[in-house]
């Protein structure tokens, strides 16, 4: 429809789709310290989503948020008190403005939430022994114009992931460092 009203549109299908019911940003499992699945959350990660794009001027958010806006067709949630998803400006999602209005969080999450795993010891006490933060939004695509291939848009979404390394000290090093009061600080690019 939009396309018909001469709004460039484009479908995009996100990867690893996070399903973020509580808005916390993060997709979260609980277990017992048997390791068993306590189903306290309806958090998931879908294999994919499907939803569109169209590109607007934002003059309620300001031209930094002009450009690709999120619309999702088939919400999961309800906004507002209805099913609806969007318009969620593509730049907000990226640069981390989950404050916006038109679902902003719901969308970070989906594309970037981090996926946390709990001990549940008590209803007043848990632990978080895990968390995935890579796992969420890859291969976010799209369709070249003209041809089958696929278009990779996962920057438009996000930044790359910071690669972890590893490192070691001795435990000498590490000691004297507390004991002076400095910190040991690695940073990577």
């Amino acid at each position: 429809v939009l396309r018909c009203l001469g709004i460039p549109t484009r479908v995009i299908t996100n990867f690893n789709s996070a399903h973020d019911t509580n808005i916390n940003l993060s997709i979260d499992k609980y277990v017992d310290i048997s390791g068993k699945n306590l189903h306290l959350s309806e958090d998931s990660v879908w294999n994919f989503h499907v939803w569109n794009e169209s590109w607007f001027t934002r003059r309620d958010l300001g031209s930094f948020y002009d450009g690709w806006q999120v619309l999702d067709a088939t919400p999961q949630e309800k906004s507002k008190g209805i099913y609806q998803c969007g318009p969620a400006s593509t730049r907000a999602i990226k640069e981390g403005d989950v404050n916006l209005d038109y679902d902003s969080p719901f969308v970070f999450a989906a594309v970037n939430a981090d996926c946390v795993t709990w001990i549940r010891y008590s209803k007043k006490r848990k632990e978080r022994i895990y968390s995935n933060t890579r796992k969420i939004g890859k291969f976010i695509s799209t369709k070249a114009v003209g041809t089958n291939s696929r278009v990779d848009v996962t920057a438009n979404y996000k930044y790359p992931e910071v690669k972890k390394i590893s490192f070691k000290i001795s435990y000498s090093q590490y000691k004297n460092s507390l004991m002076d009061g400095r910190k040991i600080l690695v940073t990577a690019v």
